[in-house]
C-alpha cells in the first residue's frame, strides 16, 4: 500500500501586489481546507482522481485565486475559464476551455474525459455538453468578483492609453496533484488565464502535456505561470520524458525544465508528485501558494506577509 499524498497550488507569485495582504489569513484558509478535503479522500481509501477534483472545487469556488469565482477578465471584460484533469492509470485525460456558464470547470473536464472519446471540448459547445451531463450551468454573472472588475477596469484604461494590448502577468492558475492508496497517480489544472488575455486566448492549463500530466510510471504535474512557454516546451511532458529517458529524479527534472523556460524569458512553477510519494514545487516566480500532505508530515507555503519580506 502507497503513501497517499496530495498537493496543491495556488498559483505562481510575481509580486506582492500581486495578492491582499489584508487577507492573508483567507488566501491561507482555503489553501488548508482543499488541502484537508482532498487528504481526507484518499486517507479513507479514495482515488486520486476525487481527491485532485474536490480540492480543486475549494479553489475554483472560494473566488480567492485566478480560477472559478476569482478568475480575471478578458480584454473586452468578460471570464473565460480552463480546466484539465487526468489519470496516471491509464493516461486519460479531459478538458474544456474558454467557457463561461459551467460553476465547476474541472468537474466538466473530468465528464470529458470519463463521458467522452475526446480530450478538450471548448466554448460554447463545452458548456451544451456539461449540460447534457447535469452539471451545474450558472448565469456568467456568478463568477463576478468585484476585486478582479476592478483589477480590469485600471489595467484596461492603462492599456487603451498605451494602445496596446497587452496581458498582465496574473498566473494565480490553481492545481492539485495525488497519490492514492493503490499507486495511482491524478493531476488537474484550473484557471482563469491571463489578466486582458486577447480574445478566446487558451494557455497551457486546459493542454494535457503543457499544463497537466499524469502518469503511474513517472508522476503527476500541475503547472503555473506565463502559459505560452509552457505550450512550447510542452513542459509537464517533457518533466516525464526527462525521468523515463535521462533517468533525472523529479526535482532535477522540473527544475530543468523551469530554468529552460525561464532563460526563453517566461516564469512560473509547478507541482509533482512520483509513484513513490516524492513531493517537488519547484518555481522560478518570486514564490507560490503551495502545499502538500501525507501521513507523516504537511505544509502550506504562503508568500509571506509585507511585513515579514525582509526576513
Amino acid at each position: 500500500m502507497k503513501h497517499p499524498t496530495l498537493v496543491i497550488h495556488g498559483g505562481a507569485i510575481f509580486a506582492p501586489s500581486d495578492y491582499e495582504a489584508s487577507r492573508y489569513a483567507e488566501y491561507k484558509s482555503f489553501l488548508q481546507k482543499a488541502l484537508d478535503t482532498g487528504y481526507t479522500i484518499l486517507n479513507k481509501g479514495g482515488p486520486a482522481l476525487d481527491a485532485v477534483e474536490q480540492a480543486i472545487w475549494i479553489l475554483e469556488e472560494c473566488g480567492m485565486f485566478d480560477a472559478g469565482r476569482g478568475a480575471v477578465y478578458t480584454y473586452d471584460g468578460k471570464q473565460e475559464l480552463d480546466a484539465s484533469i487526468m489519470d496516471g492509470s491509464n493516461l486519460k485525460a479531459g478538458a474544456v476551455a474558454g467557457v463561461r456558464t459551467i460553476k465547476r470547470p474541472i468537474s466538466a473536464a473530468r465528464s470529458v474525459m470519463e463521458h467522452t472519446w475526446h480530450v478538450l471540448l471548448m466554448g460554447q459547445g463545452a458548456e451544451a455538453f456539461a449540460k447534457e451531463q447535469a452539471l451545474e450551468i450558472v448565469d456568467p454573472s456568478y463568477f463576478h468578483n468585484s476585486r478582479e472588475w476592478g483589477r480590469y477596469v485600471k489595467l484596461k484604461a492603462e492599456a487603451d492609453q498605451k494602445k496596446q494590448k497587452k496581458e498582465s502577468r496574473n498566473h494565480s492558475t490553481v492545481g492539485a496533484v495525488a497519490l492514492d492508496n493503490h499507486g495511482n497517480l491524478a493531476a488537474g489544472t484550473s484557471t482563469g488565464g491571463l489578466d486582458l488575455k486577447l480574445y478566446g486566448r487558451v494557455g497551457d492549463a486546459p493542454i494535457i502535456g503543457a499544463g497537466t500530466y499524469a502518469n503511474n510510471q513517472t508522476c503527476a504535474l500541475s503547472m503555473t505561470g506565463e502559459g505560452e512557454y509552457f505550450i512550447r516546451t510542452s513542459a509537464a511532458y517533457q518533466v516525464h520524458a526527462r525521468m523515463t529517458f535521462a533517468g533525472q529524479s523529479l526535482a532535477e527534472a522540473s527544475q530543468n525544465v523551469l530554468d529552460e523556460i525561464k532563460q526563453m524569458g517566461g516564469i512560473g512553477g509547478m507541482i509533482g508528485i512520483t509513484s513513490d510519494g516524492t513531493v517537488a514545487m519547484p518555481y522560478t516566480s518570486i514564490d507560490m501558494f503551495c502545499g502538500y500532505k501525507n501521513s507523516d508530515s504537511e505544509e502550506v507555503r504562503l508568500f509571506p506577509k509585507p511585513s515579514d519580506s525582509s526576513q
